[in-house]
C-alpha cells in the first residue's frame, strides 16, 4: 500500500482532503459521494478502448490506482477493494474504489465504497466476513462484511486502524462510530491490516506493517487489538525499503501445513523499486517463525511490476484455493506512466500453492483456470527445431495483441532463446533465456514510450534452472503488459510496456539449435463489452 509519501507537503496543497463524512454509525454511509466532486461517487464504465488500455486485466474506468485492498468472497461474488484517487490521475487522498466478479475474470464496477473523512485519508487494508458476529454489526440474516484499513491523516502524517462494515453484500458502508480501533502508538509506518480468522484459537489475527518488519495482533471482536509479536527485525528477508501490504495464510504441500508471509517492499526489489518478498514458515497463533535463514530472500513475482498484492478472504472450502492478485505497476514511475484517463491496472488473479524443490519449499503462482473462458483460435504448434528466426504469427495467423503462449522447449544444444514481440515501426520487447547465465529476462528497452522515466528502459532478469534442459513458458500478453510463469509457475516475472503501436508479432530465435516442443498458443477475447 505504497502511499507515494514522496512529498506529502505537495500532496495536501493539490489534494486537500474535502470530505465531508462524519465519524459516527448514523452519519457515516460511505457510498455517498462525501469527497466535493460531483461524479466521484459514481462508478463510470469508461470506454476501455483507450491506448493501452488493458483488455483482460482490471483497470479502474477513470482515473488512479494503486494497491488492491479488502479482498473477499461472499454470496458468489469475489470483491475487489483498491486504492482510489477519483479527481486525479496522479496519487491523492485516497479512497477504496471498488469492482465485483463472479469468475475472476470478468469484472462490474461499483461506486466508491469508503471515502476520506476527519481520521484522514483511506489507506490499505482487508475485508473479512464476520460469519459468528464477533463484532456485532449484523443485525438481520446478512452477514456482515467487515473493512479494516488505515486511516492517514495528511496534517499529522499519523496513521491508524479502523472498521467499516456492510450488511448488504458490500454494496454500501458504514463507518465504526469508535475507530480508531488501534491507535497509533508513536510509530510513523504503522499501516496496512491484513485480518483472517485463527480458528483454533477463536480469535482474529491482524498482520500489521510497522517500518520495516511485521507487527502481529490479536482480537476476538475486532474492535479490541493485543500485540502478540513480532518478524523481521534485524537484517531477515529484504530491507531496502519500508515494508508493506503484508499477508499471512496457511497453504499445505506434501500433506504438512505451512504458512506463507507476504511483505511489500519499496524500493530493493529485485530488478528495482517495488516488489513483493515473501516467507514460509510456522505460526503458532501468536509468533511467526521463519523456516529458512535469515538471509534467504524469495520474491513472489520477479519482474518489475507486481506489488502490494494480497489474497482473498473467505473463499469456500468446496474450492479450497488461495487466490491471489497484485498491483501491476512500481512506484519508480506508476505516476508518470503514459495512460490517458486512468492509471494502473491489477495482475490477472492467480492460484498459490507450495512445491518441495531442490532450494527447498517455494511458491508456485499460476494464472486462475477461469482465464480460460477467454481462449479462442486455439493453435496447436508442431514440434520443430529452432535454427532461425521463426515468425509464429505468420506460420499461425497469430496477429493479435491479446495472445496466451504455452511454448515448450529442449534447450541442450542452445545458448539463448528469444521470445520476441513487436510491432511495424520497429518496436519490441523481448522475453528470453540465457542458459550458460541460468537466467530468464525481459528486455523492455526498445518497447516504444520509454522517456516518461530513466529507470523504465531496463533488461529485467531473474535466476532459473532448466529441468533436463527443459523450459516451459506460459505467457500472457496484453495491448501493455507480459505476465510470464516459467517452469509451471515456479518463477514469475511481471513487466508492463507502452509501444505506440500494438504488438501482433511474434518471432522465435535461437543462438544454437533449440528444440521447439509441441506447444500451444491462443488468441483472448476482451472482458470488456
Amino acid at each position: 500500500m505504497k502511499k507515494l509519501l514522496l512529498s506529502m507537503a505537495v500532496g495536501i496543497l493539490l489534494y486537500g482532503c474535502n470530505s465531508k463524512s462524519t465519524n459516527t454509525e448514523n452519519n457515516n454511509q460511505s457510498t455517498e459521494a462525501e469527497s466535493g466532486t460531483p461524479e466521484s461517487g459514481k462508478a463510470s464504465n469508461g470506454t476501455y478502448t483507450e491506448q493501452h488500455r488493458p483488455q483482460f486485466h482490471f483497470s479502474p474506468p477513470q482515473m488512479w490506482m494503486n494497491d488492491p485492498n479488502g479482498m473477499v468472497y461472499y454470496a458468489g461474488e469475489y470483491h475487489l477493494f483498491y486504492q482510489h484517487y477519483p479527481d486525479s490521475t496522479v496519487w491523492g487522498p485516497m479512497h477504496w474504489g471498488h469492482a465485483v466478479s463472479k469468475d475472476l475474470v470478468h469484472w462490474q464496477n461499483l461506486p466508491i465504497a469508503l471515502f476520506p473523512d476527519s481520521l484522514g485519508y483511506i489507506f490499505s487494508g482487508s475485508a473479512v466476513v464476520d460469519e459468528n458476529n464477533t463484532a456485532g454489526f449484523q443485525k438481520g440474516n446478512e452477514k456482515a462484511l467487515v473493512a479494516i484499513f488505515t486511516h492517514h491523516h495528511p496534517k499529522t502524517g499519523k496513521q491508524v486502524q479502523s472498521l467499516a462494515y456492510s450488511t448488504d453484500k458490500g454494496r454500501t458502508w458504514i463507518k465504526y462510530a469508535n475507530n480508531p480501533v488501534l491507535p497509533n502508538p508513536g510509530i510513523s509506518d504503522f499501516r496496512d491490516p491484513k485480518v483472517s480468522w485463527y480458528a483454533s484459537a477463536k480469535k482474529w489475527i491482524m498482520t500489521l506493517a510497522v517500518k520495516d518488519r511485521v507487527h502481529f495482533y490479536g482480537s476476538t471482536d475486532l474492535k479490541s487489538w493485543q500485540l502478540l509479536s513480532e518478524f523481521g527485525k534485524g537484517n531477515i528477508g529484504a530491507h531496502g525499503g519500508v515494508w508493506e501490504c503484508p499477508d499471512l495464510f496457511p497453504l499445505t504441500v506434501d500433506g504438512q501445513q505451512k504458512w506463507v508471509l507476504f511483505v511489500s517492499i519499496n524500493p530493493g526489489g529485485p530488478n528495482g523499486g517495488s516488489a513483493t518478498q515473501y516467507f514460509i514458515g510456522d505460526f503458532n497463533g501468536k509468533e511467526f517463525k521463519n523456516s529458512n535463514p535469515p538471509s534467504t530472500t524469495l520474491w513472489i513475482d520477479q519482474g518489475a511490476d507486481n506489488y502490494a498484492g494480497v489474497t482473498w478472504a473467505n473463499i469456500p472450502a468446496s474450492d479450497g484455493r488461495r487466490l491471489f492478485m497484485g498491483w501491476m505497476s512500481n512506484w519508480d514511475y506508476a505516476n508518470k506512466v503514459p495512460t490517458g484517463n486512468w492509471r494502473s491496472a491489477t495482475t490477472v488473479a492467480r492460484e498459490l500453492t507450495l512445491q518441495n524443490t531442490p532450494a527447498g519449499i517455494r511458491l508456485i503462482s499460476v494464472p486462475v483456470k477461469e482465464l480460460q473462458q477467454l481462449r479462442q483460435d486455439a493453435k496447436t504448434i508442431k514440434a520443430q527445431e529452432i535454427t532461425s528466426a521463426f515468425n509464429l504469427s505468420k506460420q499461425y495467423n497469430l496477429n493479435t495483441p491479446l495472445t496466451e503462449l504455452d511454448l515448450n522447449f529442449d534447450l541442450t544444444k542452445s545458448t539463448e532463446l528469444i521470445v520476441k514481440l513487436s510491432n511495424a515501426k520497429g518496436e519490441y520487447v523481448n522475453l528470453g533465456y540465457s542458459v550458460p547465465a541460468k537466467q530468464l529476462f525481459i528486455d523492455r528497452t526498445h518497447t516504444g514510450n520509454t522517456s516518461f522515466e530513466p529507470r523504465f528502459a531496463k533488461k529485467h532478469v531473474a535466476p532459473l534452472s532448466l529441468l533436463n534442459g527443459k523450459l516451459n513458458l506460459r505467457v500472457l500478453v496484453d495491448v501493455a503488459s507480459m505476465e510470464v510463469f516459467a517452469n509451471q509457475g515456479q518463477l514469475v516475472m511481471t513487466d508492463i510496456f507502452f509501444p505506440t503501436e500494438d504488438f501482433t508479432n511474434i518471432e522465435i530465435s535461437s543462438k544454437g539449435p533449440a528444440q521447439l516442443l509441441e506447444s500451444n498458443a491462443y488468441t483472448l477475447k476482451s472482458i470488456w463489452k
